[in-house]
């Protein structure tokens, strides 16, 4: 068996209806469409790729995200062009998003170029670009190894 991709991630926001509004100026900047938005979830796809954020339960309600935790480190999209990286920057500056590491290349790939923020619960997200094929197209290539 070889997979196809990621079909979608879901995260549980504390704040939903903060990471609503967030994620409705967000994710069709990335090019994903609504498909779903309820009081309980909201849902895009795009680029067969899909992402929802869906309300937590009330017991949950008002906490934060601590990526050291068990579970979910961080979500990263891979850009088509490296300039796209950039083009996100700006407008995450524009959206107030808080930003951990603005455009820079790093040592993961050859040609590895990324912006990490946060959503309003914390979240961290990235959106990268590794020229050409990156590690998808050099199966023996490993993680920082410049190949």
């Amino acid at each position: 068996m070889e997979i196809n991709g990621v079909a979608h991630t879901f995260i549980t926001a504390g704040d939903f209806e903060a990471s609503v509004a967030f994620y409705r100026r967000l994710l069709p900047f990335l090019g994903l469409k609504e498909v779903a938005a309820t009081d309980r979830l909201y849902y895009c796809v795009g680029g067969r790729t899909g992402f929802g954020v869906q309300a937590p339960d009330p017991e949950h309600a008002g906490q934060r995200f601590v990526q050291a935790r068990v579970g979910l480190h961080h979500h990263c999209w891979r850009a088509r062009e490296r300039e796209d990286v950039d083009a996100l920057f700006a407008f995450l500056q524009e959206l107030g998003a808080t930003i951990v590491h603005g455009p820079q290349t790093d040592p993961w790939a050859p040609g590895y170029y990324s912006v990490l923020f946060e959503d309003p619960d914390g979240i961290r997200l990235e959106l990268n670009h590794v020229p050409g094929r990156g590690l998808f197209g050099t199966p023996s290539q490993k993680v920082g190894d410049p190949g």
